[in-house]
């Protein structure tokens, strides 16, 4: 009785497509290298020579003149408002496309998609179209005496439109994959709704969640094109820290522009690290489930 060993080996080409020769590899990282510096590294760095060019005293009073102070103030406020907004609407909308059925659910997601389709410019001038004083609700905004164009409301509510899709474009693809076992089972235990969502669900989905509130933070406080059309470049009043800075550029003070600027660089790094660090962590989660498996 003899025993024959089968070997299976990969498909030609398999091999080759991931281990190229060195040279192929180098100059891929090179290319990769050089782009990233000449279209990165070198204009983030001019932003801080430049910022910092005329001294430390300058950048200090460009920071704290009036107008930057309100534009900071600003920016802070549409991101504190706009962010849990979008936190909320991104869990509910997560849960509804992930845990259940219904007709209409594709329209959903192509609806969630829209800011991403749609010019920023062209989601300003539909609040306006909306609120401005010869839109749909002008005349009767006006007569109550309320503002929404040209001031914080419509800032707000045109950040909040350009920023919606994050956290719930993170959270719909995790929770699809994760279905509705864990749900089901803490429900036939006798678990109430919030119960099942404070801990089952939270807990799965947290790392996601919080890797799309950064994004939708970052976004929020950089946001120009839709700001620009509804706020009407008020010095002091409706000027958040992107507008800030296109109006001391086009006024030629070139040190104090790029010294608020820095400021938008440095939410930039402070993002970039606290993804990589979310990152990390989903990482290490799901290496430790594989091990648990």
């Amino acid at each position: 009785m003899s025993t024959s060993t089968t070997t299976y080996s990969n498909p030609p080409g398999i091999a080759g497509a991931t281990q190229e020769p060195v040279w192929v590899r180098r100059s891929l990282i090179a290319v990769a290298l050089l782009f990233l510096t000449v279209f990165l590294f070198v204009p983030l760095s001019i932003v801080f020579v430049e910022a910092f060019k005329k001294g430390i005293d300058v950048y200090l009073a460009a920071i704290t003149e009036p107008d930057a102070r309100s534009a900071i103030w600003l920016t802070l406020t549409a991101a504190a408002i706009s962010v849990p907004m979008n936190l909320a609407f991104g869990v509910a909308a997560a849960w509804c496309i992930a845990k259940f059925e219904f007709r209409g659910k594709n329209v959903l997601l192509t609806l969630i998609d829209l800011p991403f389709s749609v010019s920023p410019v062209i989601a300003g001038l539909i609040y306006v179209l909306i609120f401005g004083l010869q839109g749909w609700f002008g005349e009767w905004l006006r007569d109550h005496d309320l503002k929404v164009i040209f001031a914080v409301p419509g800032i707000v509510l045109a950040t909040v439109f350009v920023t919606f899709p994050f956290v719930a474009r993170e959270l719909i693809p995790l929770m699809q994959a994760q279905g509705v076992e864990q749900e089901e089972a803490a429900c036939m235990l006798g678990a109430s709704g919030w119960q099942i969502f404070w801990r089952v669900t939270v807990p799965n989905i947290k790392w996601a969640l919080l890797y799309g509130v950064i994004l939708c933070n970052a976004r929020a406080m950089g946001e120009f094109g839709a700001v620009s059309v509804v706020s009407g470049h008020i010095r002091g009043q409706t000027n958040t820290l992107p507008l800030h800075i296109e109006i001391l550029y086009n006024e030629y003070q070139f040190a104090a522009s790029f010294a608020v600027a820095s400021l938008l660089a440095l939410l930039a790094l402070v993002t970039l690290l606290l993804k990589y660090i979310v990152e990390q962590r989903v990482k290490a989660q799901k290496r430790a489930a594989s091990e648990r498996e």
